[in-house]
């Protein structure tokens, strides 16, 4: 249970030490430098840390558990403090780092000094962010059970914090790749106007990037039913001879490893008188099909009719 609980957040922890040595180097680099794409990464670093901390306290809560007001516990936490995340990447990180740079590119006095140290700064960045990449992945390949293509994974993942840090990420080493080759281009032709242009796109990324992420999280607040692979296993449950029909299964994450499954069930005319031993067979199968998952059951037997609605 306790591994549980854990799933995703070691690539959190990873990303947050991750991102303090970075922070503290690109400062350093952008105050020798002045570089626009340096000071643009010294913000996203600093975002990043905010945000994993914001993260840690999500996960705090979402294990609380139940309590009277709370009946079914806080675990979609996590998909509060997963989208106040994102909005500080788009304010923070993005917006922010766009403002930044169009006034640099606008700037004629606009210059990079120290280059060789600002590369050296990237470089050190590059290194440590790949190898938080590196953990995030090790530990989606550990959640992505049904091995799926990555990006499937990340759009149907119920998990918002191995989300939240891939995407950042990939972002960190993407922006630095993209500071890098701005400073290069800087330090061939002598014109400030590449790094400029190296600090927008890297603070237009985390915008599109924030976006993604608060679509995601948006729907995981709302609600969502259990994956396609899950509910095929649930299903599945209720494909025996004592059941005539299912007629009505809705299901929704409540956390990434908590469920709630409802349905009505018309059991066979003969095995009515023993259908509380049918429901509980079903229940337990669901459960066995669903290990890594909580699951809360609620099924109703009911008549099938053809006129039968499912919201009644």
């Amino acid at each position: 249970m306790e591994k549980k609980k854990n799933n995703g957040m070691m690539a959190v922890f990873a990303a947050l030490g991750a991102n303090i040595l970075v922070a503290i180097s690109k400062f350093i680099g952008y105050l020798l430098s002045g570089s626009a794409a340096m000071l643009n990464e010294s913000i996203h670093s600093v975002v990043d840390c905010s945000n994993q901390a914001l993260l840690l306290v999500g996960d705090k809560r979402a294990n609380l558990g139940q309590s009277q007001l709370h009946q079914f516990g806080e675990g979609r936490a996590k998909y509060f403090f997963s989208t106040i995340v994102a909005t500080m990447l788009f304010f923070g990180g993005g917006a922010l780092g766009v403002m930044e740079a169009m006034e640099k590119l606008f700037h004629p006095a606009h210059e990079v000094n120290n280059q060789w140290l600002v590369i050296i700064i990237l470089l050190f960045g590059l290194v440590v962010e790949g190898s938080s990449l590196r953990i995030a992945l090790k530990e989606i390949h550990h959640l992505n059970t049904e091995k799926l293509p990555l990006f499937k994974f990340l759009r149907e993942s119920r998990h918002s914090e191995i989300l939240i840090i891939f995407t950042e990420d990939f972002c960190a080493v993407i922006g630095l790749l993209l500071a890098l080759v701005g400073t290069f281009l800087t330090m061939a032709t002598g014109n400030g106007v590449f790094d400029a242009l190296s600090g927008l796109l890297i603070g237009l990324l985390l915008i599109f990037a924030a976006i993604f992420l608060a679509r995601e999280f948006y729907s995981l607040i709302i609600g969502e039913s259990v994956t396609a692979g899950d509910l095929e296993k649930i299903s599945q449950a209720f494909k025996r001879p004592d059941v005539d029909h299912l007629l009505d299964l809705k299901t929704l994450h409540l956390s990434a490893d908590e469920i709630m499954i409802a349905a009505k069930v018309d059991i066979q005319g003969e095995k009515e008188e023993v259908a509380y031993s049918i429901v509980n067979e079903i229940e337990a199968n669901i459960r066995g099909s669903l290990p890594d998952k909580k699951a809360y059951i609620y099924i109703e037997v009911d008549e099938y009719q053809s006129n039968y609605q499912k919201h009644h």
